[in-house]
């Protein structure tokens, strides 16, 4: 069985930014949701596009969010994890917005008005992985480069 082992914070960092797809985890008042979504990452934040009526457009202001990115190779029994934690805000700044566009905008894929982009500046950032020897990045199916 692997063993389980916590990745630092720099390995954390490059996996979320890597990343394409996730989670966000919200508490509503009628109990948790996970919601899939796309994202990026900019600065330390993870944003994401909704709808302003979502789950995450309607409950995700001014409260605490998850988010979490993984992979898993369950034929060698290895992967990873990394968690995210922190407030979530909506982005209205007009600079902030266009810093996000010219920079790294996240691409939703699914249809409809995405005009809400919401913002996790996490203050925590964990993650683990299963098993030793194996490059984490390498082994994304989909990954966002640089």
């Amino acid at each position: 069985m692997p063993e389980s082992i916590d990745l630092s914070h720099d390995d954390c960092l490059r996996l979320l930014r890597g990343g394409v797809g996730g989670r966000m985890a919200i508490c509503t008042p009628t109990g948790p949701h996970i919601v899939p979504v796309n994202y990026a990452v900019l600065d330390d934040a993870i944003v994401i596009r909704t709808s302003p009526y979502s789950i995450l457009g309607t409950y995700g202001r001014n409260t605490t969010l998850a988010f979490e990115v993984d992979w898993f190779d369950h034929e060698r029994q290895r992967g990873w994890s990394v968690v995210a934690r922190g407030r979530g805000d909506v982005v209205t700044d007009p600079h902030e917005l266009e810093h996000i566009r010219e920079t790294r905008a996240p691409r939703p894929w699914a249809g409809g008005g995405r005009t809400l982009f919401l913002r996790l500046r996490w203050t925590e950032l964990t993650g683990r992985r299963l098993g030793e020897a194996w490059d984490l990045i390498e082994s994304m199916p989909v990954r966002r480069f640089p």
